[in-house]
């Protein structure tokens, strides 16, 4: 049985074409504009996720769009 955080990080991967190096570098670029006050580009209480969590989401979901150039 998978957990919620499994799911959603592997529809994150699906999302770039499985490179986990990618995923990594994205999430922690995008979780550290939203610390520096970006807004989510999904409907969630960001007062109660972290940045990372949110920018998982954000990537799973497909609203921001990853790619190598950064």
């Amino acid at each position: 049985m998978t957990t919620r955080t499994e799911q959603v990080v592997a529809k994150a991967l699906e999302a770039i074409g499985g490179d986990r190096y990618l995923l990594t570098s994205a999430v922690g670029k995008r979780a550290e504009e939203l610390s520096q006050g970006a807004e989510p580009s999904i409907a969630i209480d960001d007062k109660k996720m972290k940045y990372t969590d949110i920018a998982l989401h954000e990537i799973a979901q497909g609203t921001i769009t990853v790619t190598e150039e950064g």
